[in-house]
């Protein structure tokens, strides 16, 4: 059976930690590859998240804007990414762009146990690198893309673990002789992103209440300065901005699977203005909420 998949559309189904729910591949061959185009999510982005896995994109077509960390970047036809493993990461597009991808755990190389993990992938995981990418401006880089797409035709087909897992070998064998990998140190930037984290999981438990700014701050335990400082560097975003965009998603979620009606997903996701809630969700998705619920059916 082929590994060519969609994830569930629209969406990335996470934990509170943002941390990817959904199973890639499985126990006995960790890997799952996706045939994804952006318009698949809505507004065309793939919200924050990160895995265990190492994950890989290549840009068949259109421009992508990728967030990982703190760092943002466009990515355009014909590029590829190496996104490390729990590194959280956002991507979205103006416009169309197909994005096939693939992640798998980094124990897929090579058994935990082998000599091999421990030169070859435990430094990397490690280490103070986030990502890598992949152009044709560079010999090197361009074998990489050239594997990355022949390991892309593969996984359209009829599944092959074996040319799968040797292809993984070859793309892996080009970034350990070319990337250098340094030893992560305790900073700021890992503290900082835990604090971010800290917050983002206050606002996901209680979006639904009246929550302040000092609150979400408070959550993190740092200053109003810092909590606007961390979301807009990392998520590019102010706090109550991200509150609002996550009351509008879960409303959303409410008008596809629920028959409530406006009136009552409004109080319920926390916006105490109907009108202001109708008048935010049409800024959002460009539909009023009745519109959205009726597409959606």
């Amino acid at each position: 059976m082929s590994q060519t998949e969609k994830k569930i559309s629209a969406s990335i189904k996470t934990d509170d930690t943002l941390m990817e729910t959904t199973l890639h591949g499985t126990s006995l061959f960790p890997f799952r590859f996706y045939d994804e185009k952006m318009e698949d999510f809505d507004f065309n982005r793939i919200d924050w998240h990160w895995h265990t896995e190492f994950e890989f994109v290549y840009i068949e077509s259109g421009m992508v804007h990728f967030h990982i960390g703190e760092k943002s970047f466009p990515l355009s036809e014909g590029q590829g990414i190496f996104i490390n493993s729990k590194l959280l990461h956002q991507m979205h597009a103006e416009h169309n762009a197909a994005i096939p991808n693939f992640l798998f755990l980094p124990s897929l190389i090579a058994p935990t146990d082998s000599s091999i993990y421990q030169k070859y992938v435990l430094p990397y995981l490690n280490s103070s690198l986030d990502y890598s990418i992949f152009s044709s401006a560079s010999e090197w880089q361009e074998k990489v893309l050239s594997e990355m797409k022949k390991l892309i035709a593969l996984s359209r087909n009829e599944m092959n673990e074996l040319l799968v897992s040797i292809q993984i070998q070859k793309i892996w064998s080009l970034i350990a002789a070319n990337v250098a990998c340094y030893p992560k140190t305790q900073n700021l930037n890992s503290s900082s992103l835990a604090r971010l984290q800290m917050m983002m999981q206050f606002i996901h438990s209680n979006y639904n209440t009246d929550i302040s700014l000092l609150d979400i701050a408070k959550a993190g335990d740092v200053s109003i300065s810092t909590a606007l400082n961390l979301f807009r560097n990392v998520l590019n975003t102010s706090p109550v901005n991200y509150l609002i965009c996550y009351r509008i998603k879960e409303a959303a979620l409410l008008l596809t699977n629920t028959e409530k009606k406006v009136s009552a997903i409004s109080i319920e996701t926390g916006f105490r203005n109907t009108d202001y809630f109708c008048k935010t969700f049409k800024k959002m998705y460009s539909l009023t909420p009745t519109e959205y619920r009726n597409r959606k059916k």
